[in-house]
């Protein structure tokens, strides 16, 4: 559970019922007021050794950009919602490039006014849309300190049309298992195997607690997806993933594996990771590699693209091995 050192909130947060009951949830916590949570000054200053540290900060404001993006892989748009940036330290995260040292957890305590432009703009679509509500964050992990998703599920399951996506790392489902929610939402397991697990991805849930995770929520009614993602190239990399397919083969529930659809996303990492992870967790794997890496933009890096083509085989013969009726949405 995660407990907060301080709170930085903006002084009009108050205005709104979240922002009331998140006050007085962390009422013991020392406070700093804030002018915009997009730039605190006291957090930009801090040096990179300081990352992890500054992830046991809270920062509470409103969200003033409300911007849909199209997207075409599994929604239609991607969607700026109730929170940005993670608890968790996960070595490659791409909020990092977005934030640098500042990917720290934000809360949006305006969730009416988010919830009602998805709501108005499903209504009024002539197809059913999807739209992905955890780009930015993780929601089962959001939801642990705000209840946020329980909340936007009981709002969104009476839209005639519409339905919501996100991914996520945790396991902390149970509140979520036995709410009303229509068939509306569409659930996303990110999944590594143990190794990567717990030298990269620091402070997520364990692979066992979020198979668990997967086995409870489709037993709830919940659609469920797997992001195999993103796919690390270690040197023993095939027999790794390997493992992980069997074991999802072995673990999943016969309901899950009916319909469980895979996403596949190869690593992309970038120089301000490399400083921040040098200085920050110094005895961490390095996850850059001139020899299997080329640039992508300036400062950016992507594996190679045999290395890919390689992987792309790889997971596409294996899942129609072991999955064989279940539908790949992507490999990138």
């Amino acid at each position: 559970m995660f407990k907060a050192q301080a709170i930085y909130f903006e002084k009009n947060i108050e205005n709104y019922e979240l922002g009331k009951q998140l006050m007085e949830k962390y009422k013991d916590v020392p406070k700093i007021e804030i002018e915009n949570h997009n730039n605190i000054e006291e957090m930009r200053n801090k040096q990179n050794k300081e990352f992890a540290n500054m992830k046991r900060n809270l920062i509470i404001g409103i969200r003033k950009t409300h911007k849909f993006v199209e997207n075409h892989k599994t929604s239609d748009f991607l969607v700026p919602y109730t929170s940005s940036g993670c608890t968790a330290s996960c070595l490659y995260c791409y909020l990092v490039c977005n934030y640098n040292k500042c990917a720290y957890l934000r809360l949006f305590v305006n969730r009416e006014q988010m919830v009602d432009k998805i709501i108005k703009t499903a209504e009024k679509a002539d197809e059913n849309l999807n739209f992905e509500i955890g780009s930015n964050s993780d929601l089962i992990l959001e939801n642990s300190i705000t209840n946020n998703l329980v909340w936007t599920i009981d709002n969104f399951k009476n839209t005639s049309k519409g339905t919501l996506t996100f991914p996520t790392k945790f396991n902390m489902v149970d509140d979520i298992l036995n709410l009303d929610h229509r068939g509306k939402i569409i659930i996303r397991m990110s999944v590594n195997p143990e190794f990567i697990i717990n030298r990269v991805e620091f402070g997520t849930s364990r692979l066992e607690g979020r198979i668990e995770a997967i086995n409870k929520l489709k037993d709830a009614g919940y659609k469920i997806g797997i992001l195999i993602a993103p796919v690390i190239f270690v040197d023993n990399w095939q027999e790794l993933y390997l493992e992980l397919i069997q074991r999802l083969y072995s673990e999943l529930s016969k309901q899950v594996k009916k319909d469980v659809f895979f996403e596949i996303i190869f690593m992309t990492y970038s120089y301000v990771h490399t400083k921040i992870n040098e200085e920050a967790f110094p005895n961490a794997i390095n996850l850059y590699s001139k020899d299997l890496m080329r640039g992508r933009g300036r400062g950016k890096y992507m594996y190679k693209d045999n290395l890919r083509e390689e992987g792309r085989k790889f997971f596409i013969e294996q899942l129609h091995k072991y999955f064989p009726n279940n539908k790949i949405e992507y490999i990138v």
